[in-house]
């Protein structure tokens, strides 16, 4: 009986031995991981998207990538594609980051519309995806604080360049600012007085040049207007005591006052002084009209008894007032070359002037005489004012004509000071920025000595 060969049922699996099974087993997990495998990402994407897809949304997903991510990290080996190292350098590079930025956004892209062939990334590249958005936020945040930062920067810089020219005017050894003697006529009370000081420290005025004289009187009670003349000041009523709240306060605002002798030697019909001047003789022949329109008529300095009336006002001054820094004379202290006869009145000016300033000095030396007057070469021929030789403190050239500015300039720097009107305001930046222009004196032609230190100030601003 022939042997009946059994067929085999099954597929035989059983008779695999378990070594192999597990041999097999663990060499394709081997080779799937390794290097050699070609495909190894596109297989693990796809894996995990089928997992991902058949996990619920509040479930707890498996990720193929952390299982790598864990592998990874405990293999020594070369299979993460980017260290650390390479993390940090692509965080810290601006322009690396901005592509990273775009390359995720791309990715996101991908992932939506081709779910089955997105790619995933390794450890590195999980580590620099988690750190991204974190990264964005900061640079998020950074940018907004650098938004606020620059407009204040920006606006630190306009302003720091808007005060420029007036930081220049503020360190000028002297900002003068005249006030007429009318000022302190009226109802100008102590309170006034010093408010007005305060005023124009804050305004960055630093000397104050105040009218004491004019048209022949003075503006305050005098001893030698009343022996002479028969009365102690000019008409205008006013509190005697305003140019002292004046000096004081001025000091307690570490600033100084120059009491302005205005109209110096000359006089006009309304002067109170002028019907005994003209009884006297004190006036020398005609009419002086150094300035279209107005008529003066000019002392004689010639005459002792003129010479000795303004020695004496002037000695009589610096003694009622010893803390006055400077007595201030200007272009009125001469005699135009127009005037009848044609007389040269230059040395007798200059004796005056001279003997006048000594007695001054005898008993006041801390008393300047300063001067407000056109340069040297114009006062001597035009005016009979050889000024040089007065022996002065200190001179500012009067450069009212706005015309011959730049002639004038070269006088202005040898004498370190100038003088102009609310006229020439906007000559103001270009005197500022000189350094060699220490000294300047602004003579409001308005009398609204206020309103012209305002309008400086925005010039000084508006024009750097």
């Amino acid at each position: 009986m022939s042997r009946q060969q059994n067929k085999s049922s099954g597929c035989g699996c059983l008779q695999i031995p378990i070594w192999m099974i597990l041999l097999l087993l663990g060499g394709s997990y081997w080779f799937i991981n390794s290097d050699y495998f070609p495909k190894k990402k596109e297989v693990l994407s796809f894996i995990n998207n089928q997992v991902e897809s058949n996990t619920p949304i509040d479930g707890e997903v498996f990720s193929i990538s952390e299982t790598e991510q864990n592998t990874n990290s405990s293999e020594p080996n070369n299979s993460s594609q980017t260290d650390s190292s390479e993390t940090t350098e692509t965080t810290q590079s601006p322009s690396e980051t901005s592509s990273a930025h775009d390359e995720s956004e791309i990715q996101e892209n991908r992932e939506s519309s081709e779910p089955n062939n997105s790619s995933q990334t390794d450890s590195s590249e999980t580590t620099e995806t988690s750190q991204s958005p974190s990264e964005t936020s900061s640079a998020h945040d950074e940018s907004e604080i650098q938004e606020n930062r620059e407009p204040s920067k920006t606006e630190e810089t306009m302003e720091a360049k808007q005060t420029l020219r007036e930081k220049n005017w503020r360190e000028k050894a002297i900002r003068g600012i005249y006030l007429s003697r009318y000022k302190v006529t009226g109802k100008a009370d102590e309170e006034t007085i010093r408010r007005r000081v305060r005023h124009y420290k804050e305004q960055g005025i630093n000397t104050i040049i105040h009218g004491v004289w004019g048209n022949g009187c003075t503006m305050y009670e005098s001893e030698v207007m009343s022996e002479n003349l028969g009365y102690n000041s000019c008409p205008n009523k006013f509190n005697d005591r305003w140019l002292d709240w004046l000096v004081d306060e001025a000091q307690k605002q570490n600033m100084e006052v120059y009491a302005y002798f205005e109209k110096g030697i000359k006089i006009d019909k309304n002067s109170p002084i002028f019907d005994l001047a003209v009884e006297k003789n004190w006036l020398v022949p005609g009419i002086d009209r150094t300035y279209e329109g107005v008529e003066h008529y000019v002392l004689d300095v010639e005459n002792p008894e003129v010479a000795n009336f303004f020695t004496e006002i002037l000695v009589e001054f610096v003694q009622k007032y010893p803390n006055v820094d400077a007595v201030l004379w200007d272009d009125y202290l001469g005699y135009h070359a127009e005037l009848p006869g044609k007389v040269d009145r230059t040395a007798n000016l200059t004796n005056f002037v001279q003997s006048a300033i000594a007695a001054m000095k005898e008993v006041n030396p801390e008393v300047n005489f300063n001067l407000s007057h056109h340069n040297p070469y114009w006062a001597e021929k035009y005016f009979a004012a050889n000024w040089e030789e007065w022996n002065i403190d200190r001179a500012f050239i009067q450069a009212y004509n706005d015309k011959n500015l730049q002639d004038e300039l070269k006088y202005v720097r040898e004498y370190n000071g100038i003088s102009i009107t609310n006229e020439q305001l906007e000559r103001l930046p270009q005197l500022v920025k000189d350094e060699e222009i220490d000294s300047i004196l602004i003579f409001p032609l308005s009398n609204e000595p206020k309103n012209v230190v305002a309008n400086l100030n925005e010039i000084l601003n508006e024009n750097e």
